[in-house]
């Protein structure tokens, strides 16, 4: 990914989306996977295959292996070798109302550098970091009245680069997760060298409401790792890393937290005490709906409030200082099918975690 090499990339909004408890059994978690490149767009030329040819390839193979999860559906941004716009990427995100959006490349240098690395977007840019930016936002250059669609955006601008993240800072944190859930996987599991998680400014498109990485495989220009990532073996494998991550993501969303083990740090009297200046409440659902607080959109449940973070509603039971209370209001949420649900507390009307509310002094 030289700034002198004008190859695509696509880029993305990062934005905090959880399990949607609003969702009926029969919905499903919608992954859209990208093939970077395509059509008059190439990506990087080695003397092994295009990268356009090799992301697609990969991410073919990624699309099969999910689709064999009845709860997953899977969108593709290209199945072929087409030129598929930046904008119209995001757009078939959005309107699929997608949980994951995954973009899948293959990186490139003039050395023999080599490994993988995943992008996620955020305001710590470094100089090289900057460059690469710029390179991988060119690709709007290839599309017609870009002008006009992209708003004045101008990839070799680092204020615009900046401008970007401002929008989507408090965002990234599911991205992260899936990042290193991808990266892992690279590493632990197929012994390849993981350049590590990294952050980037790429070009934001508007409304696009799921958590989002960018995926370097590896380098073509190296000759081994171009070989591998040019063969079926190393392709497969690759893939399947990739959908191993995204179960994992997934999987993820619906583990609620513990918090068993930490009244036994605290001491038997942690589940019994009273907190002054600390509000515990059980979160049940999070959800781009907003929905009236009303027993009948919670299975019966009362003393439900709702908070607003971003573009994302939290929905709660229960509000007391008791802790032993809000546990047993807990397990009633279990058991009325809120199985996701855990404690959280607010000091002062903030959010803090639950280990540091239960080393607040109790009464």
């Amino acid at each position: 990914m030289q700034t002198n090499v004008k190859y695509l990339l696509l880029s993305f909004i990062f934005l905090l989306t959880h399990y949607t408890f609003a969702q009926k059994a029969t919905e499903k978690f919608v992954v859209v996977l990208d093939a970077g490149h395509g059509g008059k767009d190439p990506g990087r030329p080695t003397k092994f295959d295009s990268e356009k040819s090799i992301a697609l390839k990969i991410v073919l193979k990624v699309g099969e292996e999910l689709e064999k999860n009845k709860d997953i559906k899977v969108i593709y941004t290209r199945k072929t070798d087409v030129f598929v716009e930046l904008r119209e990427r995001a757009k078939i995100a959005n309107k699929a109302d997608a949980d994951l959006f995954v973009s899948i490349h293959c990186n490139a240098h003039h050395t023999q550098a080599y490994g993988t690395e995943t992008y996620v977007l955020s305001l710590s840019n470094t100089g090289r970091n900057i460059e690469i930016a710029k390179a991988e936002n060119e690709v709007i250059f290839l599309e017609d009245d870009h002008e006009k669609h992209y708003e004045g955006f101008n990839p070799n601008s680092p204020e615009s680069l900046i401008g970007l993240t401002l929008m989507q800072e408090d965002y990234v944190d599911q991205s992260i997760t899936l990042a290193r859930f991808v990266e892992d996987n690279f590493q632990n599991k197929l012994n390849r060298k993981s350049r590590g998680v990294k952050q980037i400014s790429l070009w934001v498109m508007h409304n696009t409401y799921m958590p989002s990485v960018l995926i370097e495989t590896g380098f073509l220009t190296n000759k081994i790792e171009g070989a591998y990532l040019s063969s079926n073996k190393g392709q497969t494998e690759m893939a399947n890393s990739i959908k191993d991550a995204i179960l994992k993501y997934k999987e993820s969303l619906n583990v609620s937290f513990d918090d068993s083990d930490l009244s036994e740090s605290f001491g038997s009297n942690a589940s019994t005490s009273i907190y002054s200046n600390i509000t515990f409440k059980v979160q049940i659902a999070a959800s781009s709906r907003k929905l009236k607080t009303k027993p009948y959109n919670f299975k019966g449940l009362q003393e439900i409030s709702r908070d607003k973070i971003g573009k994302t509603y939290k929905y709660f039971y229960g509000a007391t200082s008791d802790y032993s209370k809000i546990k047993d209001q807990k397990n009633k949420a279990y058991k009325k099918g809120f199985t996701t649900c855990f404690i959280v507390a607010f000091k002062n009307g903030k959010s803090i975690t639950l280990n540091e509310a239960l080393k607040t002094p109790s009464n």
